[in-house]
């Protein structure tokens, strides 16, 4: 099929130089491009007689490519275009301006402002003043009264410089992203010929007439036509939608459509459309064209219409499609983006935009919930502050003082209501938390660009706060736990073993040329041995690792295989069926000189051995192969190799004589049989030396490590050995992928949850897999319900064949240097240096963001309750807020933008993985930090109160109690201020700490965003309290006050160990909060045993040891005796449930998430009631099933199968016996699974 005569060339070339222009326009490229198949093959003949034609008029040559001069490229891009999709334009400064400004809050502000602005300005008759009663009354001097208007313009001030904020804020985001994008852009490099060399060029630079080389696992980055292939299949689904791969022909399809993914082969191609004039640039044009709206809505058209084909296509992956994460969910137009140019940007603000209507991520949904639920507190506690305030006033005017209404004294009355108006506004905007979202976005944006140090590319924002929750890691072997440097340590040749690399001497010479040739030919010629970069440094490898591992044995054995390669060129190969994961070989045919055929062929040893039915002898001679011999050979030689960690590749080859005439090429089965052994190698790959540790510290913080790999048993064992994946003695299981399929599949061939839920939780090692037991695992995992937790998936990649397994999973991970594009693409993190301790560092920062955004909450949710009581309280007492407006928004300012900047960007610290994960689930204010809140909100109040009621005795000045309108600002009134922003500032140093730790200092001059920021408010406090004046409602203090201040103000540290002494297990009355969006149910009381690390009270831990011992063993007891009342009970399978049929609908089922099971049995305190004080966001639930009459039945049917029988505790788990019994349970519905985003019901459509 290849070997087409390219003679002719160089004379069309000359003839079409003489033309000066090129001998096609780019409209003709552009409707080629849009033909398919027969047409486009019909239309190349016709008008450029063939692609050699086409080669010729676009001046390129398809052995040497373009001459690759500038002059050249450059006029290139003038007539054909450049190989980028314009941008969008990013939104302007004053159009973020303009958004922040439509926060509801600020615009009642603003509108109140200005109201009052206009009022200050009406100045009534002085005489009837009197005559408005006490309150209006009283105003000395003539200037406060022309001050009237400060109060609404420093309003005005306010609100700006928050919105200000706000902008900047979003635009430094955006800016951070499109930066993100660029560098992912930068990353992507192609292969072309220029100049007769082979040479990687960005894919901006790919233009019209460039020969590119394309192979498995490239997204093709233009339009192109086929010029030469070897067993190429392509995926077009991101432009048709129709997920069969495509076979492209010279003869039948040889069209190559950019956007598109190579599954399987290699081949060439001649470049004919780039940049906007390529088909996915036209669909790109074609969204950019239409407003934002419109756009949604062709990509939700797309994505239904795609997604109805590919149903048809392929039901199973139908559930996996419903279900794909919101990443995958824009179908088209993601999938089509080619990652190359700034376009990248603008399909991520659309992948955004479109991301927050499916899915927000788990953080962003608990705190849009708290930040809505504070809201409507604030709103009604403003509302209430308000009413009391023109009750009060009202009664007071016209009924003690029993003054009529004036005309005249309309505009002050007016000016009183308006101010009661703003101090209610005020309470609200104090109430309303606008800081979280922003704390999110701050977080995650510092953590995704400190990330980018630690290797880690994310390009999804939300998976780095997923991370943080993740439970278990499926992780591949090849290049992530091993260095991905492959040499041949040991081979079989000629029936001797030899240990180390043999001498070329010691191998006999018919064999060597044989080998040599195969080895030459059969590795894909992208494939090569360079020469180190520094002197004395290892040889470099491009390519295929384990092919240049054999590359390298040539060299070893003093052979030259390059020179082999220029004898016989790529076009000259006649046959080639490439490396997927199905035939695990690949085969090379030659044509040799007397007209017979000679095919090499490579591959795993245990399934190239079974095709053997020779073996080359020393002499020259062969002997017959027998099935005997094979499991001689498997137990003598692949056996010792694999149990060394070696992954083992057999070459062999088998001659097709003349007498026979040619085969038919297409009948694999029967060109792959019959082969010839020449020789079995054992290739070494190294664990990296940082791994073991690494995985220890996963283990240590709670997440499982999985290896799924290609290789053989012996070898992924003897390697996850040496990782630490198996420890010995541990009775984790390690299976191939056969024998996976053939336990989680039933008589019918159907992949049942339960089967899986049996088989995951030990599973450790998955040799053998392909990529569909990988995704299949992966889902399995996903959505298991043995465990009471849902378990977070991470799993790295690097194949094109990932891309299912890698969209499947919570975190995605692809390889930055051995990944594919395609892996990237379904990717959420790019591991820039594919190395596994990466992701470990990834989990810490996960876990970090969690963490900044609670210290975060405990702050801001103690500023928000002491202000708002104040606020309120105060206006009942004395008819005014002890804090002002403007002072609010000040405090709003330090507590919002200020606390989420400073508490946001607290660098991890190993301390980190020290606790398991916390789950979906967990309410994202513990009951520790509610007892931190409560106890600083109670000295705050208490302190404010008394400088309030009794702070002109204290301090010997005059009260500022009951001023009249316009009163010149008090003394009084600012030290009240002052405290409470002095106590803020010190408790902004207390809530760097959330678990109760003593120590709130530790580490915090890594920080030095906090420390600024801290001080830097310190600072302006002082200038607006001493030069703030009438716009702040302040007075200037003297030295003494301020110590008074400051020193009431450190009464909250020391306070803070007062309140970190008490247990939180005694305070029974706390509530955690802040849940997720679905509640589940939790109904495995001893489940908590083993999150007795859930939440660490440090103080507790040191209260509380003796007594741990205790209650282990009497909880022992308990669980062994649940778990025989168990299985007493489960003779019916209903018995105690409510059977299914009781529950009318599914959808009444949906409405009573908030079903609660009291204990029936006495309570034995255990000791997790103390240590994982957050238990479950339930109450404790009793789980045996003798009382668990009310639970609802599950809708998988897993859960009500009869409970297994118990696994007997194995050695490694004699400490948490529970886990034995954890699958005993018939479980409570999980009432929507989390990560559905489609469907609350999924786990019911996927049982069903």
């Amino acid at each position: 099929m290849a070997n087409n005569s390219y003679s002719g060339v160089k004379n069309s070339i000359v003839e079409a130089n003489h033309d000066g222009d090129f001998g096609c326009t780019l409209k003709d490229l552009r409707s080629l491009m849009e033909l398919r198949g027969p047409e486009a093959i019909s239309k190349v003949g016709e008008t450029y007689g063939d692609t050699q034609g086409l080669c010729s008029r676009l001046k390129s040559s398809p052995i040497d490519g373009l001459s690759g001069q500038l002059a050249d490229i450059e006029k290139r891009k003038t007539v054909f275009g450049q190989n980028f999709i314009p941008p969008k334009k990013p939104k302007t400064f004053l159009q973020l301006v303009w958004e922040a400004l439509q926060d509801v809050t600020l615009i009642i502000l603003e509108v109140a402002a200005i109201v009052s602005l206009g009022l200050s300005f009406y100045k009534p008759p002085d005489a009837k003043r009197d005559n408005c009663g006490r309150a209006a009354g009283g105003i000395e001097d003539e200037n406060e009264a022309e001050a009237g208007w400060i109060e609404g313009v420093a309003i005005l001030l306010s609100v700006i410089c928050v919105v200000l904020v706000t902008a900047f804020n979003d635009w430094s985001k955006e800016k951070q992203f499109r930066g993100l994008q660029s560098r992912i852009e930068q990353e992507q490099k192609f292969t072309v010929v220029r100049g007769g060399q082979v040479i990687q060029i960005p894919v901006a630079e790919i233009v019209v007439g460039d020969i590119a080389q394309i192979k498995y696992g490239d997204l093709l980055p233009a339009d192109g036509v086929l010029i030469q292939g070897n067993d190429l299949k392509i995926d077009e689904s991101s432009l048709t939608g129709e997920s069969d791969h495509v076979k492209k022909t010279q003869e039948k399809d040889p069209m190559l459509l950019s956007g598109t993914h190579v599954m399987e082969g290699s081949g060439k191609m001649v470049v004919t459309a780039v940049g906007v004039n390529s088909q996915t640039g036209i669909i790109f044009t074609l969204l950019g064209a239409n407003e934002d709206d419109e756009e949604d809505e062709e990509e939700k058209k797309k994505e239904k219409e795609e997604k109805k084909k590919q149903r048809k296509i392929k039901k199973q992956d139908a559930a996996v499609e419903s279900r794909k994460k919101a990443k995958s969910q824009d179908g088209a137009a993601m999938e089509m983006q080619p990652l190359n140019s700034d376009e990248g940007a603008e399909a991520d603000e659309k992948k955004k935009s479109n991301q927050s209507k499916k899915e927000k991520s788990v953080l962003q949904g608990k705190l849009t919930k708290l930040a809505v639920q504070i809201g409507k507190a604030g709103l009604v506690m403003s509302a209430i502050t308000v009413i009391i305030l023109v009750v009060l006033f009202v009664v007071d005017t016209f009924w003690i003082q029993n003054l009529p209404w004036d005309k005249d004294c309309t505009p002050i009355y007016v000016q009183f209501f308006v101010k009661f108006f703003i101090i209610g506004v005020t309470v609200l905007v104090v109430a309303v938390p606008e800081g979280l979202p922003l704390a999110v976005t701050i977080s995650l944006a510092y953590s995704v660009k400190k990330m980018m140090k630690d290797n880690n590319l994310v390009r999804h924002l939300d998976a780095c706060e997923t991370m943080g929750n993740a439970t278990a890691i499926c992780s591949d072997k090849t290049g992530t736990l091993t260095m991905n440097r492959m040499t041949v340590v040991q081979a079989y040749i000629a029936e001797k073993f030899y240990k180390k690399v043999p001498e070329p001497e010691n191998i006999p010479p018919s064999i060597l040329d044989i080998l040599i040739l195969g080895i030459a030919v059969n590795c894909a010629y992208t494939t090569k041995i360079m020469p180190p970069e520094k002197e004395g440094g290892l040889p470099r490898q491009v390519g295929n690792k384990t092919e240049c591992a054999l590359l390298g044995f040539s060299n070893d054995l003093k052979r030259d295989y390059q020179a082999i390669r220029n004898e016989i060129p790529e076009e000259k190969l006649h046959k080639v069926y490439t490396f997927n994961s199905t035939r695990k070989s690949m085969s090379t045919v030659l044509k040799l000189a007397d007209g017979s055929f000679r095919m090499f062929s490579k591959g795993a040893s245990e399934i190239l051995l079974k095709k053997c039915y020779k073996v080359q002898l020393a002499n020259g001679e062969t002997k017959i192969f027998r099935p005997r011999d094979r499991d001689d050979m498997i137990k003598k030689v692949i056996e010792p190799m694999a149990s060394e960690g070696l992954r083992t590749i057999c070459l062999a080859f088998r001659d097709f004589p003349v007498s026979e005439g040619e085969p038919d090429w297409e009948n694999e089965n029967d060109i792959l049989s019959g082969l010839t052994c020449l020789c079995v190698v054992g290739i070494e790959d190294p664990v990296r030396p940082e791994v073991p540790d690494a995985i220890r510290k996963c283990q240590r913080a709670g997440i499982t490590v999985r290896m799924v790999t290609g290789d053989n048993i012996s070898t992924a064992r003897a390697i996850a050995t040496k990782c630490g994946i198996l420890l010995p003695g541990d009775d984790f299981i390690c299976i191939e992928g056969k024998e996976f399929n053939r336990r989680i599949r039933n008589a019918k061939g159907e992949i049942e949850q339960e089967r899986i839920d049996k088989i995951w939780p030990k599973l450790r090692v998955l040799a053998r897999s392909s990529p569909t037991d990988k995704h299949t695992l992966v889902k399995g995992i996903i959505d298991s319900t043995v465990l009471e937790k849902r378990q977070v998936v991470a799993v790295t990649g690097d194949g094109t064949n990932d891309g299912p397994a890698l969209k499947k999973a919570d975190v995605g991970f692809a390889m930055g240097i051995a990944g594919t594009d395609v892996a990237k693409e379904a990717s959420d993190i790019i591991l820039t240096d594919d190395n596994f301790s990466s992701i470990v560092k990834a989990v810490m920062w996960g876990r970090n963001v969690y963490d900044s955004i609670s210290k975060f909450l405990q702050f801001q949710l103690t500023v928000n309750v002491v202000a708002v009581i104040v606020a309120f309280t105060g206006a009942c007492i004395t008819q005014d807020s002890p804090l002002k407006a403007v002072q609010m928004l000040w405090v709003n300012l330090i507590m919002d933008t200020f606390a989420s900047l400073a508490l946001a960007t607290e660098p991890p610290t190993e301390a980190l993985l020290l606790r398991k994960p916390y789950g979906r689930n967990k309410p994202l204010i513990s009951r520790t930090m509610m007892k931190n809140i409560l106890g600083q909100g109670v000295f705050q109040l208490v302190i404010i109160f008394s400088l309030l009621f009794a702070g002109e005795k204290i301090f010997d000045i005059d009260s500022g109690r009951n001023a009249p309108l316009h009163a010149p600002p008090s003394e009084h009134y600012t030290i009240v201020f002052n405290t409470f922003v002095m106590m803020q500032l010190f408790n902004e140093i207390n809530a760097r700490k959330i678990h109760g730790e003593r120590n709130v200092f530790d580490g915090i001059f890594n920080n030095l965003i906090f420390c600024s920021i801290v001080f830097g408010t310190f600072i302006i406090q002082i200038v607006i309290v001493q030069w703030g004046g009438k716009p702040f409602s302040c007075v200037a203090l003297s030295i003494d006050q301020w110590l008074w201040c400051t020193f009431l103000g450190f009464g909250s540290l020391l306070w803070g160990q007062v309140i970190s002494t008490i247990p939180t297990s005694r305070l029974k009355f706390l509530k955690s909060a802040g849940h997720g969006t679905q509640k589940e149910e939790i109904p495995d009381e001893e489940l908590e045993e083993l999150d007795d690390m859930e939440e660490i009270d440090h103080a507790e831990r040191e209260l509380r040891r003796g007594q741990i011992l205790w209650f282990r063993g009497l909880n022992r007891i308990q669980t062994q005796i649940r778990v025989v009342n168990a299985f007493r009970s489960s003779i019916s399978l209903y018995e105690g449930l409510e059977k299914p049929e009781s529950r009318s609908s599914i959808h009444n089922f949906m409405t009573h998430p908030e079903f609660r099971i009291e204990d029936s049995e006495p309570h034995i305190p255990l000791i997790d009631d103390t240590d994982a004080e957050d238990d479950a966001p339930t109450k404790r639930n009793s789980s045996s099933p003798r009382n668990a009459s009310p639970t609802p039945p599950s809708p998988t049917p897993s859960n009500t199968a009869a409970p297994t029988p118990p696994v007997s505790p194995s050695p490694n788990q004699n400490n948490n016996a529970v886990e034995s019994s954890n699958h005993l349970v018939p479980e409570g519905p999980k009432s929507g699974t989390p990560s559905a985003p489609g469907s609350p019901l999924h786990s019911l459509e996927t049982s069903l």
